[in-house]
């Protein structure tokens, strides 16, 4: 069996009763019940997830996917296809905006290559499972076949099930890929049922004829594909990119370890959604970092039914806002471990 599907079919029920005793415990801290607001929301999803009412505080990872996309041909972003790889260096190097989020956070980076175009030689630490040099150009055409996203599904799945079984606890999801804002409108298109023009947003920062392109671009996909919403494998081949199907892999290999997933911004949320088409169990292990400025995110988290921890006006992605949200999970989570009591404490509980 392909790593994805067993995967999917090993995704577990969120635990209520640990939820319930994990807000028992906040109660007991000193404070009016409910006072830490979303914080102890946070706990409560964490215990539900982990199995525990109590969990510890996490062993973080970010996993970056990395692929290039044929649509660039038609003008959709405001770089060329190169700076894919030259920033996949820069992860590698440890210069990137993830990387130093990353590193305030604690958690590690495991960079994929999936499909860089023009990869950059000799680089240490990334991690090379390339599907091709990128996808085709889905305007005129399927991105990639189903079989070729099931294998970068695999890559996921797989990848996220090692980390699990290493000691990683909470894994951020993050990406790299000009053109990937594109793909990601296209399936937004799909699997929230709405208008190109209400998914495709500026992405690198294109001019008002570069957004028209864009918009363009999605429309002619949607038109030569004719993507079915109902079948999440299909559109994801169609209209996908090889990194989000690897993120949406290992959204599903986390889930299957019980692993809560922290998106970052609209990809990573993309292919957080494709996982959940794909095996609904999953969406409650999604925790979306933050709100992103590009058009078709708020479209996105509520095809999840997610409300987001952060509203920073980021459109960076790389996993930045994932990295960000971990710092709000280990407050959770502190909370929860080193608040004293009222019976600790000595202090008077008004039982409210």
């Amino acid at each position: 069996m392909r790593p994805y599907r067993a995967a999917l079919e090993q995704v577990p029920e969120p635990d209520t009763s640990a939820a319930s005793r994990c807000q028992a415990l906040l109660d007991a801290k000193t404070k009016p019940r409910g006072s830490l607001g979303r914080l102890e929301e946070l706990a409560r999803r964490l215990a539900s997830l982990r199995g525990e009412a109590a969990p510890g505080l996490p062993h973080k990872a970010l996993v970056v996917m990395a692929a290039d996309h044929g649509v660039v041909e038609e003008g959709v972003s405001a770089y060329p296809a190169e700076v894919t790889g030259q920033m996949v260096a820069n992860f590698a190097r440890g210069g990137a905006a993830l990387n130093v989020l990353a590193r305030q956070a604690g958690a590690r980076v495991e960079v994929v290559d999936l499909g860089v175009r023009f990869p950059v030689e000799g680089l240490q630490g990334v991690r090379v499972h390339r599907q091709g040099p990128g996808t085709a150009n889905f305007t005129r055409g399927p991105a990639m076949t189903r079989e070729v996203a099931e294998d970068a599904l695999d890559v996921g799945a797989r990848l996220a099930v090692e980390l699990a079984d290493s000691g990683v606890t909470l894994l951020g999801l993050g990406e790299m890929g000009i053109g990937n804002t594109t793909a990601s409108a296209a399936l937004t298109c799909v699997l929230a049922g709405v208008a190109p023009e209400v998914a495709t947003g500026r992405g690198t920062g294109v001019d008002d004829a570069g957004l028209a392109r864009k918009v363009a671009a999605v429309r002619r996909a949607l038109e030569v594909n004719q993507p079915d919403g109902a079948d999440p494998l299909g559109a994801l081949a169609a209209v996908g990119g090889f990194e989000i199907a690897g993120l949406a892999g290992a959204a599903l290999g986390a889930a299957s370890r019980r692993v809560p997933v922290v998106l970052d911004g609209f990809i990573s949320s993309v292919a957080g959604l494709v996982a959940a088409r794909l095996c609904p169990r999953v969406a409650p292990f999604l925790i979306a970092s933050h709100l992103s400025v590009e058009a078709g995110h708020a479209r996105v988290l509520e095809a999840l039914r997610q409300r987001p921890l952060l509203d920073l006006d980021l459109r960076l992605g790389e996993g930045s806002g994932a990295a960000l949200a971990m710092g709000l999970v280990d407050a959770s989570l502190r909370v929860l471990h080193e608040m004293a009591t009222f019976t600790s404490a000595g202090v008077a509980d008004s039982g409210r």
